[in-house]
């Protein structure tokens, strides 16, 4: 996608945020969005051919990307590794923000039968950027369990923090603690086990076939 692209979809999808809230990830809020932004007709059409699925799909990497972008910035280097990926969890919730209700109405998509796929290989994209922004660079086995144990907790904190009415979100914030330092633990028992490797669960069967189809067998991470 060349750059004059990625700029009139992220247009697009920002304009059309605005009307997500009343009329869904739908057809009717993409157009709304090209009104907003005098877009000649059939622009909606040629930006995303692929229809709602592919503009869903563009606002979560949309999300990610401003979750990378504010990571760059960020000094880690003191950190240990759960303070780090907490702190990219808590950048993406930050870029998100504004759009809540939007994330809601997407998530709601994702959650019908003919979507899940793409909700599963959305959330593989987003948690493998956020282990990579953490500086994490593993390709050994854990690579794959590592990012099926922080899906669970990018999936429940999303959730929490959708209901959250607390200041700054200090209650996502200490939500997300508890779901990091938890997953510590368990990754290290589950490290310490025998026989882990033929007993994956089988959610992360899943994520390691959507990197293999990402990254060849996911060994090694493609920007």
């Amino acid at each position: 996608m060349s750059d004059g692209g990625l700029t009139a979809r992220d247009a697009l999808i920002e304009a059309a945020l605005a009307h997500v809230p009343f009329d869904g990830w739908a057809s009717a809020a993409l157009n709304a969005g090209a009104r907003d932004l005098n877009l000649a007709d059939g622009a909606v059409a040629e930006l995303f051919p692929g229809g709602v699925s592919q503009a869903i799909r563009h606002f979560s990497r949309w999300a990610d990307r401003r979750m990378l972008a504010a990571m760059e910035a960020a000094d880690i280097v003191d950190l240990r590794i759960h303070e780090r990926v907490g702190l990219v969890v808590e950048a993406r919730l930050a870029a998100l923000s504004p759009h809540r209700e939007a994330v809601r109405r997407g998530l709601s998509w994702l959650a019908m039968p003919q979507n899940t796929l793409l909700g599963v290989r959305l959330l593989y994209r987003t948690v493998d950027d956020i282990w990579y922004a953490a500086g994490d660079r593993s390709a050994d086995f854990s690579f794959y369990t590592k990012r099926g144990l922080l899906a669970g907790v990018v999936g429940s904190t999303t959730l929490f923090w959708l209901e959250d009415g607390s200041e700054d979100g200090v209650e996502t914030s200490a939500f997300l603690q508890r779901r990091l330092s938890d997953v510590m633990k368990l990754h290290k028992a589950r490290s310490r086990a025998d026989g882990l490797r033929d007993n994956v669960p089988n959610p992360l069967r899943i994520l390691r076939d959507v990197a293999r189809k990402r990254y060849g067998f996911g060994t090694s991470r493609v920007t």
